[in-house]
């Protein structure tokens, strides 16, 4: 097929754009910066003509469409990027699938479950009332209904996924990252960062991602949802104690705090779906992708990091007090 990968630049856009040319597709990406790739186009999503411009000139099969501004704070510093971008860039393409007929899949965000006091299976919204926390929740839940309604209304066909805390090489530091790439780049670099004691997360490693959203243009099901993690469920501290004990070092710089406000706290996930339609397999384990990940900032950083043979050599204390970890089955 011909694809098309909207934020074609970003973390999981350059490794899916990888892996779908692997499996024969003809893929093009787009983003905001200049590329040196011959099928890559320089396109701002939230801007129509730009958009339109891509889109009829190449006529996609499908479109993965993952171009967003990213992150709870981010959206709340940058508020008109985000609304732009996530709401009326996706509002373009869904006005385009009305003459060019692509299907697409929509990436969604575990953030639009708010609170939920269960665990997170797709149809939670379907029977409850749901606040979402923040504007980046806002934009992306605006956009799955967008989705949902203009596929009623002009009978186009999507697929919404919701990713949770995907994570892994590739995602160079910013303050508005995720919280596994804040974290290792703050403790390789001796910088402080906090950490909040009680949120708990299931991470999933950026290539065990990849492939089933791959897998989604070889099994399209229009209208359905899916949930996109892992099935380590972890607190916080989990996480940041993993880090410093690969690298070696004592949590004298960071700063503990109780929670952090208007941020989902708890994400107990439901993969059952996509483990049945897209043959989701989680195979890398936390300790063994946050390995992966701190080898790659060292190379990219030109930071000395001591390496051990096996994480698990560094045992985590799971003893009342200390941070936890236990596994979805």
């Amino acid at each position: 097929m011909r694809i098309l990968v909207t934020g074609g630049l970003g973390t999981v856009g350059r490794i899916l754009v990888k892996e779908l040319r692997r499996r024969g597709h003809e893929v093009w990406s787009c983003d905001l910066a200049h590329d040196h790739d011959r099928l890559y186009v320089r396109c701002d999503v939230s801007k129509h003509r730009q958009i339109q411009q891509l889109i009829a000139s190449h006529r996609f099969d499908f479109v993965y469409h993952l171009a967003e501004e990213f992150g709870r704070w981010n959206g709340e510093d940058y508020y008109e990027n985000l609304w732009m971008t996530n709401v009326v860039g996706t509002k373009n393409l869904l006005r385009l699938q009305e003459t060019y007929r692509f299907k697409m899949v929509f990436f969604s965000s575990s953030e639009v479950y708010g609170d939920c006091d269960d665990v997170m299976s797709e149809h939670v919204m379907d029977r409850q009332e749901v606040r979402q926390l923040n504007d980046y929740a806002l934009t992306k839940w605006v956009s799955e209904m967008q989705v949902m309604n203009h596929s009623r209304m002009s009978n186009t066909e999507n697929v919404r996924v919701r990713l949770f805390n995907t994570y892994g090489p590739g995602e160079y530091y910013s303050p508005y990252r995720s919280v596994a790439c804040r974290f290792a780049y703050s403790a390789l670099h001796d910088q402080p960062y906090e950490v909040y004691l009680n949120h708990h997360r299931t991470s999933t490693y950026v290539t065990d991602t990849v492939r089933t959203l791959a897998n989604i243009a070889n099994n399209f099901k229009p209208g359905e949802v899916y949930n996109i993690g892992g099935k380590e469920y972890h607190d916080i501290k989990y996480l940041s104690d993993l880090i410093l004990k690969y690298l070696h070092k004592t949590d004298d710089f960071v700063v503990y705090k109780e929670s952090e406000p208007f941020t989902t706290k708890d994400k107990k996930i439901d993969i059952t779906k996509a483990e049945r339609d897209l043959d989701h397999r989680p195979l890398v384990s936390l300790e063994e992708g946050i390995g992966l990940t701190l080898q790659w900032m060292k190379d990219v950083y030109k930071e000395t990091i001591p390496c051990p043979e096996s994480v698990l050599s560094y045992p985590i204390s799971t003893t009342a007090g200390s941070s936890e970890k236990q596994l979805i089955m």
